[in-house]
């Protein structure tokens, strides 16, 4: 039996854990909390995970949620126009509905299902040193802890990274009292041209279900304040204080929101970034990254979940495709270009709606406005970004689309 060792708890690593159990490997997960303290803790993330990514948990008996957390049917998009309006709004309704649920109610349950179905846990503050000692008992070692120093043994794969600096400023906020919108849930998706975005979306949390705020301010500008707040009562305070200034039809839906908990809130930044997929430790054994390890991309797509869940399963397939043969630098390499051949396309998107949105994007949001076809495809985009390199990401593409679509 090939022993695997997983250092990193979160929905990349679980998952894969889950799957190889699940094809007789001997795994282990470590992880630097117990299932209780994530729960007892503060929030991890923002997620909201479309229906591909649903599916490969669906496929391992992992969709534990599907009856009581919130459905997400749709996405709505909102443009500001400088004058506390909307240059334009609309929506459009997902395939295949979305759904979030708190990491705090789901890593503590996969921890526990791990172990059920006889995955070993061990608990600990896994250093680079550590990796040392996992790599000489294990056939393979995977890295899914995708903060902190032990990335510091994945190389910054320069040619793939745009940006060495946080290109928004970013919080959560987690609340109940929101009132719901009028037709079908959704993500609303607010953009103020070079302020920055709000988005939001029911969710599914420790107290039952809720709503997801997240803030994303461009560095330097209004809506990066968030420093000088010091407790969830304040978070809440700015988080309707910069509705109301920016997002006043957003701020309608949120007079009477309350935080779920003293933990439903979080503020930070980081940059984007991809990491080479084989750390090499100083022994010179290989670990391999996944996930937020190797491709880490800023929210503002929503994309991180997902991410995680699709490398889990690229990761997985690639594993259990090698067989016996030893997991070498090469296999690491080959398994991150099979994930790395999707994840592409997520980097690139993701990273173009960093800047400005340039005059054909606006095009395209102005043309779903009025067209159901051009709305929906942009909608469902947000569950197979590949699509949007067909008639989104270029000029030329986009005039072609719209001359097709619009006669």
């Amino acid at each position: 039996m090939r022993k695997i060792t997983i250092v990193g708890a979160g929905q990349s690593g679980l998952q894969l854990g889950l799957g190889l159990l699940g094809h007789g490997y001997d795994v282990t997960i470590v992880s630097d909390r117990t299932g209780q303290e994530i729960r007892e803790g503060r929030v991890l993330s923002s997620q909201c995970m479309f229906g591909t990514a649903l599916a490969h948990e669906r496929v391992l008996g992992l969709d534990f949620w599907d009856a009581e957390c919130p459905a997400v049917e749709g996405l709505a998009v909102s443009v500001a126009d400088g004058a506390g309006g909307r240059a334009l709004a609309w929506s459009s309704r997902l395939d295949a509905p979305a759904r979030s649920v708190d990491q705090r109610v789901k890593i503590p349950a996969w921890l526990e299902e791990f172990e059920r179905r006889g995955g070993t846990v061990v608990l600990r503050d896994a250093t680079a040193e550590d990796l040392e000692d996992y790599a000489r008992t294990s056939d393979l070692v995977i890295v899914a802890a995708g903060k902190g120093k032990i990335t510091d043994v994945f190389a910054r794969d320069s040619t793939r990274s745009p940006y060495d600096q946080p290109q928004r400023a970013l919080a959560l906020t987690y609340v109940t009292g929101m009132a719901p919108r009028p037709d079908h849930t959704a993500v609303t998706f607010n953009i103020v041209p070079g302020v920055g975005e709000y988005f939001a979306f029911p969710a599914l949390t420790t107290s039952g279900p809720c709503d997801i705020m997240v803030f994303e301010g461009v560095p330097g500008g209004p809506m990066d304040c968030w420093s000088e707040v010091t407790t969830p009562e304040q978070h809440l305070a700015r988080s309707v204080e910069l509705l109301r200034e920016f997002f006043p039809w957003e701020a309608e839906r949120c007079a009477d929101v309350a935080l779920t908990d003293a933990g439903g809130v979080l503020a930070g930044r980081f940059a984007p970034v991809v990491r080479k997929p084989a750390g090499v430790l100083p022994s010179g054994a290989p670990v391999l990254g996944l996930a937020d390890v190797v491709v880490l991309n800023d929210p503002i797509t929503g994309q991180g979940s997902n991410n995680a869940s699709k490398c889990a399963a690229s990761y997985l397939a690639s594993i259990l495709e090698h067989g016996n043969r030893p997991f070498d630098r090469a296999f690491m390499e080959q398994t991150f270009a099979r994930y790395w051949d999707y994840a592409q396309y997520v980097t690139a998107w993701t990273n173009a709606l960093l800047a400005p949105p340039p005059p054909h994007v606006l095009q395209i949001l102005g043309a779903a406005a009025q067209s159901p076809v051009v709305a929906h495809r942009f909608v469902n985009g947000f569950d197979d970004p590949r699509d949007f390199f067909h008639w989104l990401m270029n000029p030329a593409a986009t005039e072609a689309y719209l001359a097709d679509v619009t006669g």
